[in-house]
């Protein structure tokens, strides 16, 4: 019985996942509960939030199959990472901009179809750099940074939010996915 030994990933490679996991969560934290908030500020009512959120509730639940099959099928995990980083973005922008339904429901279904895909990326990349043996380890450090990014995210949000405007957070959301695409 042949023992195959994987080669050590780099430091830069690990490193850069880390960031990638730090700078998802802070992207991925403009979307949570700044959304309903930053509608109703817009004069929406709760029906119409309520669509919207239920909407892209169904977009991401029955894009999760899709997503790992394009997840799976991608040959360039790091090019499917990027492109799901820069539709966040875009979807951040989006809700800046224009606060009215239907550029909302286009913002809110393309975060939730590249949120669907981002999930997978990371976790088939961090089995590519670290395998079998070493994905629990892995795992729990991703969800290590990737909670120092909400936390961190959702502070710097709440203030941006509270002394700027309601849509400077999503302004924000799409700059830092900048860093994020970075690493």
């Amino acid at each position: 019985m042949s023992v195959h030994h994987r080669p050590a990933p780099s430091r830069q490679s690990l490193a850069g996942l880390d960031g990638l996991n730090f700078f998802i969560a802070n992207v991925q934290t403009g979307f949570g509960p700044f959304i309903a908030v930053y509608l109703t500020e817009q004069k929406w009512t709760q029906v119409e939030i309520g669509l919207v959120l239920t909407v892209a509730s169904m977009a991401s639940l029955f894009g999760q199959v899709p997503g790992g099959a394009l997840v799976d099928a991608a040959r360039s995990k790091r090019l499917v990472a990027a492109f799901a980083v820069g539709t966040i973005a875009v979807s951040a922008t989006l809700l800046a901009a224009a606060p009215i339904f239907p550029v909302v429901l286009l913002a809110e279904v393309l975060h939730s179809l590249a949120s669907c895909v981002m999930g997978p990326v990371i976790a088939t990349i961090s089995l590519g750099l670290v395998g079998r043996a070493a994905i629990g380890e892995r795992l729990g450090r991703n969800a290590c940074f990737g909670s120092i990014g909400n936390g961190l995210a959702a502070a710097i949000m709440g203030a941006c939010g509270r002394l700027i405007s309601d849509r400077a957070v999503f302004v924000v959301t799409a700059v830092l996915a900048l860093p994020a695409m970075a690493a």
